[in-house]
This record gives C-alpha cells, sequence and structure tokens, in this order.
C-alpha cells in the first residue's frame, strides 16, 4: 500500500477539475489548453448518456486528442455509485450534506490514493458534468486525494 507523503517530501502537484455543463465546446476546451491540462480524467459514472453531448466518451477521447493533445482516462473508482447518485438527483432522499458524507465515506472505503500514483493527475483535470464545483463530487475527489497526498494544488476551471 502506498504511503501518502507529506507536504514537505512531495512533488506538489497540480489537479484541474471542470464541469461540461452550460459550457460551449469552444469553451470547454479552451480552458483545459489555457490551464494546461496534460490529461483528462472522467470521474462520471455515466460517460455515454445522449446529455453529455460533446463529452461522450468516445467523442471526448477523439476532440481531446486532436484539438488539444490531452490524453483521456476513465476512473470509475472516482464515480459515485448508482445507489448515491439517483438518491440524490433523481429521488432526492438526501441533501449535499449528506451527499457530501456518503461520497466521503466511499472515498475512504475505496482509497484511490492506494491505486493510483499522484503523478497521473498532475496537470490533470477531473471531468463531472456539473457547472461548478461546490455541490459536483470532483471536487471531493481532488480533495480527498490532497487530504492523503499533501501538497496538492486544487484548481476549478
Amino acid at each position: 500500500m502506498n504511503q501518502p507523503s507529506s507536504s514537505t517530501d512531495a512533488k506538489p502537484i497540480t489537479i484541474f477539475t471542470i464541469g461540461f455543463a452550460r459550457k460551449s465546446a469552444k469553451e470547454f476546451f479552451e480552458k483545459l489548453q489555457k490551464a494546461g491540462v496534460k490529461r483528462l480524467i472522467d470521474v462520471r459514472l455515466n460517460n455515454v448518456s445522449q446529455l453529455a453531448g460533446f463529452t461522450k466518451k468516445k467523442d471526448l477521447e477523439y476532440f481531446l486528442r486532436v484539438i488539444a493533445d490531452i490524453d483521456y482516462v476513465h476512473f470509475d473508482d472516482l464515480a459515485p455509485t448508482k445507489d448515491i447518485l439517483d438518491s440524490f438527483k433523481k429521488q432526492k432522499e438526501m441533501d449535499w450534506a449528506d451527499y457530501e458524507r456518503r461520497f466521503n465515506a466511499l472515498m475512504e472505503q475505496r482509497s484511490p490514493e492506494t491505486h493510483h500514483l499522484p503523478n497521473e493527475f498532475d496537470h490533470a483535470c477531473l471531468l463531472c458534468s456539473e457547472a461548478t464545483p461546490e455541490n459536483c463530487h470532483r471536487r471531493l475527489v481532488a480533495e480527498h486525494l490532497r487530504r492523503r497526498w499533501g501538497n496538492v494544488e486544487i484548481k476549478h476551471l
């Protein structure tokens, strides 16, 4: 098991986050390019939905490579479970505080910091659909990794 590095001995890394909602393709890809993103990490549970528009998995992978020379990966271990997501979005059984608590518990259980390396995330951008990071799990993932690895700067695009 990888041990989290302290901020004094870890190479600093920058993790970006972005949501595609309320963004045109032009705005989306320009934000990624301007920030210097090298890899897009898709953290959505469902990345092939018709609602995803230009960010459907196969299309997005192509656009990122051709438009911006950015790698694409999908890490489903950083996505919420269907149960958590449905309880929050569809059934409205929980508020954001409950969702955040359940998702953070899921991250504790999954321990992504033990099977992903910090360099996989340096200048990478976590993608989800929410327009802003405040009520989105991509922010929670980035914050979890910062707590575990230290020396992580988070920038929301």
